[in-house]
């Protein structure tokens, strides 16, 4: 069994269509309010004057990139260390589940999760996350989120062995920084990533979640 499993990210590969997203909502059967995987976009950069025409603006330095991002099962759940009965907890492979007949729908995980992982389920009362498709794993199977993406630019396996493959970036913009949960996630970053502590540019599609 792995010690660990984590995801990878290529995000030099995404292109933010959300079919990660979509399938994940699909294979769960999950509401519109409820996302276990959403896609942010980040960006930034400015427009200024140009010298020759100074009526006319042209960018300088503007970016954009997409960052899908879920549960990341982290090393150090802080959503685990704060629920009062013990329904977040850590499996032997490292993936962070909730037990449903445990939870009491305080909430808790929700407030101390830096990647707003857990969801409060309005209609059952109590807290809902990514599961990392466990049941689909148990048959040999791939993440919906990993077979869905076009791009082929998400993967899973075991953290050191995506470490040893791929690098050990874990944390860029929009995401925080990995000093305070440790996330079991390895990123591939697009050329124009800040990593986490230094962005300059700011999520641009908030209002999807609202």
């Amino acid at each position: 069994m792995a010690k660990q499993l984590a995801f990878h990210i290529d995000n030099s590969a995404c292109i933010g269509c959300k079919a990660c997203q979509i399938a994940c909502q699909d294979k769960n059967e999950l509401p519109p309010q409820i996302l276990w995987r959403r896609v942010f976009q980040y960006g930034g950069g400015n427009w200024v004057s140009d010298p020759s025409i100074p009526i006319l603006y042209r960018a300088n330095g503007v970016y954009s990139y997409s960052v899908s991002v879920a549960c990341m099962h982290c090393q150090n759940p802080i959503c685990v260390t704060v629920c009062p009965t013990k329904a977040m907890h850590k499996r032997d492979d490292g993936v962070v589940l909730v037990d449903q007949t445990k939870c009491v729908g305080c909430r808790y995980c929700e407030w101390a999760c830096p990647y707003g992982a857990p969801h409060f389920d309005q209609t059952s009362g109590v807290m809902t996350k990514c599961t990392f498709c466990e049941d689909l794993l148990a048959q040999g199977e791939n993440p919906a989120c990993v077979d869905a993406c076009p791009m082929r630019a998400i993967d899973y396996g075991e953290l050191e062995d995506l470490r040893q493959k791929y690098g050990d970036i874990d944390a860029i913009e929009p995401l925080p920084l990995d000093r305070y949960t440790h996330p079991s996630v390895v990123i591939t970053p697009n050329k124009h990533a800040q990593l986490s502590g230094t962005g300059t540019g700011k999520i641009q599609n908030l209002l999807e979640e609202l």
